[in-house]
């Protein structure tokens, strides 16, 4: 048994934020595992100009205050994004607001975009850390008058010490946030943090995260507006709103669901937009990876890349080089040379509802 077989167990016993809390604080003490990005000719890729290893990235809201970067540089991660960080901190939402979801190998959040505030990020990126590509998503404060600056005003702040940057319009748990998916509102949106971007000493991909729950009228108006604008791609999914058949007792808690129900919904608007986009555009797949069968899927259905997280809650963070070490196997065993053949190929059968793995 690994170490993790043991620890996981006892993490499984206290609330999950406190859970959650004391895995960061064991990561920063250089208790985790240190085996470095596994890579190979096979899973070596370029996102949006940006080298990477592997193609196993962590999503934003593991690391939302940027403590960690350097233990979890060093987990096996091929990429990382801290974050979401608003212009000014703020608590979040009232605790609980965190929900494991054992029985549906789902997690279920309402944190509401509890971060320190840009400049307390800010600082934390500018630190010394070793060789890897770190993101940062970008959110808005609740109170804001003007969420859109408040996009722009994060990535000036902290845009110098990341490698790309991720507008987040689609988190559930910021009163009307989604509606900043609208096209209007979108363009508008986009069009200020592209600006603040060029201002930069050195401009970022800026990459768009998206809801799962969007409507088919509403991927076309973000895929056109995606392609238009400058941005360096889409990050697909966010979690969602709806709720599946889940077993349980806290599957009627506000906020958005992740982990393995989301993995066929999210990977389904994935293949649209990867077709939407005719493949000009690259995509980041989120939602439901928990073994590199899933995360295989996700790149036949389009993803240059995906990132995990629920899947640490239940299977810890030794997950990551054991993900990277059987996709690429899997690649191997399908005769690709390099990730980027296997790019889309099952994209039409995702669109039409055909039964593939998840």
């Amino acid at each position: 048994m690994t170490l993790a077989d043991h620890v996981l167990p006892l993490l499984h016993r206290l609330d999950p934020e406190t859970a959650h809390g004391l895995a960061l604080r064991a990561l920063r003490l250089g208790l985790g595992p240190r085996p470095g990005a596994f890579t190979s000719p096979r899973l070596a890729t370029s996102l949006a100009g940006l080298s990477l290893p592997n193609p196993i990235g962590l999503a934003a809201g593991f690391d939302k205050n940027a403590e960690a970067v350097a233990p979890l540089l060093r987990a096996g991660f091929g990429f990382i994004e801290v974050g979401a960080a608003t212009p000014l901190p703020q608590p979040g939402n009232p605790r609980p607001r965190l929900f494991r979801l054992s029985e549906d190998q789902a997690v279920i959040n309402r944190f509401g975009f509890n971060n320190d505030g840009a400049a307390a990020i800010a600082a934390r990126l500018a630190r010394p850390r070793p060789a890897g590509v770190v993101g940062l998503n970008l959110g808005a404060n609740k109170t804001s008058r003007d969420r859109a600056a408040d996009y722009a005003a994060v990535l000036a702040e902290a845009g110098p010490f990341v490698d790309f940057a991720t507008v987040n319009v689609s988190s559930p748990n910021t009163e009307r946030l989604r509606e900043l998916q609208g096209r209007e509102a979108l363009a508008a949106l986009l069009a200020g943090v592209m600006a603040a971007n060029a201002a930069l000493p050195r401009p970022l991909p800026v990459f768009l995260k998206i809801a799962p729950d969007l409507t088919e009228a509403e991927l076309v108006d973000i895929a056109e507006l995606a392609l238009t604008s400058g941005i360096a791609g889409i990050v697909a999914t966010n979690t969602t709103i709806t709720r599946p058949d889940l077993r349980s007792r806290h599957r009627d808690e506000t906020g958005g669901l992740s982990g393995r129900p989301l993995f066929a919904p999210s990977t389904r608007i994935l293949a649209r937009l990867h077709r939407l986009t005719e493949g000009r555009l690259p995509l980041i797949g989120v939602g439901g990876i928990a073994s590199a069968e899933d995360a295989y899927a996700k790149i036949r259905a389009g993803a240059t890349a995906i990132q995990i997280y629920s899947a640490l809650v239940f299977a810890g963070i030794g997950l990551v080089p054991r993900l990277a070490r059987e996709l690429d196997a899997l690649l191997a065993r399908d005769g690709f040379t390099n990730l980027a053949e296997a790019v889309g190929i099952d994209a039409a059968r995702w669109e039409a509802g055909a039964d593939l793995p998840g």
